[in-house]
């Protein structure tokens, strides 16, 4: 019979020698490979350096907390250039590389020439600024999941708010783009339902510098109010000129996707006031956004951004499909996703089986002055019970 010392010993051998073998295990795991595909440069690229650092502080803290499922991380990334043809050199680089659970594109446009290629390319697709609800309709993929809210998600949310406003006469500036334009049709018919008048309808080219002749006739239309769709850079050329020309002495300026905090920042006064909706704050009270808040404010000694908070949120989405799947194969993902009720940090947030829709609150929010800083602050908010049904059936 054994001594008390010498089980003590073999059990201790034991496990040493299970722990060797579990290191080993997760050693030879494969690694979670993510394709980040976002603007470096064009339209869009400050929102994509904030898309890029929020992937970045997210890989670097799974990895320092052991991986995802016992799995290394590893990201690269391909500038898309801020076009849709340049996403998809882009994506496609990165697919047949290894990289394919891809991340990152802003506008819908790109979005939407991802989609068409992730079967081809056996590549998953997570969107996480991307507002068209084409992406959840008539070009739904299986392996694509919207992680943000999209334009159904905003208008509904919006459209209980503008009841509440006494403004009646509305015109629209919106990006001449697929997401600009179906921005403004949303607005058209909840302004019908609401007995409210669309004055003016006016679409810029994206990469417009001059609003000048825009804002001189929206100044002329009699509205109260302005809706404005607009797109990165433009929307801070647009804010500056509005301020400039007084244009929001004469009415509300209520902007979908507008009141981003680089948009906040290199507006300041001229962003004051301005009313939107909100797809992050910092203020969400999750006990999981406060742990993100605060490795975050560690990290870079201030609180993340709207597009930071959701580019986080994105990548934790990809994460929890790896895991559940016990897979990094984007069709196993995908299959694992679909249908499932995953942890975030807006709290548990269910992904629809029928159309891969993330169903989230949604925020309004107006610019406002705090502790000597212009920012969105959450004025309301908006549960999931009321986002509207799929637009599609079940697959």
């Amino acid at each position: 019979m054994l001594s008390r010392k010498s089980m003590s010993a073999v059990l201790m051998s034991a496990a040493l020698s299970m722990a060797c073998c579990g290191s080993v295990l997760a050693a030879t795991k494969e690694p979670v490979k993510i394709g980040m595909v976002t603007s470096v440069s064009g339209t869009f690229a400050p929102q994509g350096e904030e898309v890029q650092r929020a992937i970045q502080f997210a890989v670097k803290e799974a990895n320092q907390k052991g991986g995802v499922d016992g799995r290394k991380v590893e990201v690269q990334l391909a500038d898309d250039e801020s076009t849709p043809e340049g996403a998809r050199r882009g994506a496609e680089k990165l697919a047949r590389s290894g990289h394919n659970l891809l991340i990152g594109p802003i506008a819908s446009s790109m979005s939407l020439m991802l989609a068409q290629n992730l079967d081809r390319w056996d590549a998953a697709y997570f969107v996480i600024l991307s507002k068209s609800d084409k992406l959840v309709g008539e070009s739904f993929k299986p392996r694509m999941f919207r992680i943000n809210p999209g334009d159904a998600m905003d208008l509904a949310m919006m459209t209980n708010w503008l009841k509440g406003i006494k403004e009646k006469k509305i015109a629209i500036l919106a990006a001449d783009y697929a997401w600009g334009r179906d921005s403004a049709s949303y607005l058209k018919a909840a302004a019908g339902k609401m007995g409210k008048e669309i004055k003016l309808e006016l679409y810029a080219p994206m990469g417009n510098k001059d609003f000048a002749p825009y804002i001189s006739q929206l100044n002329a239309s009699g509205a109260e109010a302005v809706w404005v769709a607009l797109v990165g850079r433009d929307i801070i050329a647009f804010a500056k000129q509005a301020e400039e020309f007084g244009l929001k002495k004469k009415m509300r300026i209520i902007g979908h996707a507008y009141i981003f905090n680089f948009v906040v920042n290199a507006t300041g006064p001229a962003s004051d006031g301005v009313w939107g909706n909100v797809g992050y704050s910092p203020s969400i009270p999750t006990a999981r956004n406060k742990q993100f808040v605060a490795a975050w404010s560690r990290e870079f000694k201030r609180e993340p951004t709207e597009n930071e908070g959701q580019a986080y949120n994105g990548i934790q989405a990809i994460f929890s499909g790896v895991k559940a799947a016990g897979s990094v194969k984007p069709e196993a993902v995908a299959k694992a996703l679909s249908g499932a009720t995953v942890d975030t940090i807006f709290g548990p947030a269910k992904i629809r089986a029928e159309d891969h829709q993330m169903l989230l609150p949604n925020y309004i929010g107006q610019v406002k002055k705090v502790g000597g800083q212009y920012k969105p602050v959450v004025m309301q908010s908006f549960d999931a019970s009321i986002i509207p049904a799929p637009l599609r059936g079940m697959p």
